[in-house]
């Protein structure tokens, strides 16, 4: 007899999405836990901010770039500090790479060079490039900042340090950000009980990442300089035919979750998402609010109902992430409470981490 797929809880479903920690026990343990990671700086003064966290191989490669650029007549690009012989204990740009701008141009040449030599191609290989910059910040938990003028000392007092493609952060360990939106509607019976739909497409097979996983409503990365609503507005027509004054009608800010993500190959994925709920008004029109494909990246939506949604996400069937904004919604609604749900505690703080930050 075939054994029965497993039922994922709450907590499983949390844990699958944050399935890191670092310098203690990850919740799923993992080939790669034991992996030295290397703390990236920005610039080789000890309070310099860290920005990233770098695997060996990554390390490694670095230090090919620095002979590279040696034997071609320039500097170093990279610096270190090793207390033992051949195991370096933090790398940080070179001293000489010392704005926003020079930083973001030894990324871009080196990550498309990466790429057009086949290097990582689960990561950034010609089908996972995005051509999109994400911004790097000093301090991953500040202001999305972003230079706006020609002085470039007072770019350097800002949180924003420089510009990454969107799909190379992993390799680096960086924080990346993104908006995701629950458009529902909360209707109650003829005998007062309380029910929930809400939109949930369908991601189209022709997706990079996660092809044909269900998704939230809206959902995308927030490119460099771009406001985080102004994220969602333009995420919200692209991928979902909503009008842009609908959206800054009735879309409201609820939030964020926050967890740390590791790749099947190892892949470091710091992210924070930034939640945000559009409830679809008792006795209202439903047709401005019936989202649509428009990009290409979603193949269908459906209008699921909570036990539905439920049953996919217990099933595997959800983008990690997107279940446990999931579950963030259903906590904020009052359909998990501590009183149904023994893990409560468990679940509501591995939806908010920092990404054992202190340890990097």
């Amino acid at each position: 007899m075939a054994s029965q797929p497993k039922t994922l809880s709450y907590l499983d479903l949390v844990n699958i999405c944050g399935n890191t920690r670092i310098g203690q026990r990850s919740p799923i343990p993992s080939a790669f836990d034991s992996e030295q990671l290397v703390p990236l700086r920005l610039s080789p003064g000890s309070n310099s901010p860290v920005i990233g966290l770098l695997r060996p191989q990554i390390v490694e490669l670095l230090d090919t770039e620095n002979e590279r650029s040696l034997a071609n007549g320039g500097d170093p690009i990279f610096g270190g500090v090793s207390t033992v012989p051949g195991l370096r204990t933090k790398i940080s740009f070179h001293a000489s790479i010392d704005t926003h701008s020079k930083r973001t141009a030894v990324m871009q040449e080196m990550c498309a060079r990466w790429r057009d030599t086949g290097l990582f191609p689960d990561i950034i290989g010609l089908k996972k490039w995005r051509s999109e910059a994400y911004a790097v910040y000093r301090d991953p938990f500040g202001i999305h900042d972003y230079p706006g003028g020609s002085d470039a000392e007072a770019d350097e007092n800002l949180n924003f340090a420089f510009e990454i493609e969107r799909a190379a952060c992993a390799l680096f360990g960086i924080v990346t950000y993104g908006v995701h939106m629950s458009m529902y509607q909360e209707v109650e019976n003829a005998m007062g009980q309380k029910g929930l739909k809400i939109w949930i497409p369908t991601r189209a097979s022709t997706k990079s990442m996660w092809p044909g996983y269900l998704d939230n409503t809206v959902a995308g990365g927030i490119p460099s300089g771009m406001p985080i609503f102004e994220a969602l507005v333009k995420e919200c027509m692209e991928e979902a035919s909503l009008n842009e004054d609908l959206v800054r009608a009735h879309a409201r800010s609820v939030g964020c979750v926050s967890y740390f993500f590791r790749t099947s190959k190892g892949w470091l994925q710091p992210e924070v998402e930034y939640t945000y709920d559009m409830a679809i008004p008792a006795g209202a029109d439903p047709t401005p609010f019936e989202p649509k494909p428009l990009d290409g990246e979603v193949e269908s939506f459906d209008f699921m109902d909570k036990a539905q949604v439920e049953a996919e996400m217990r099933a595997g069937r959800f983008k990690p992430n997107c279940a446990v904004v999931t579950i963030d919604l259903f906590i904020r609604l009052g359909y998990i409470t501590p009183d149904n749900e023994p893990e409560y505690l468990k679940i509501v703080t591995a939806l908010h981490t920092k990404f054992d930050y202190e340890r990097w």
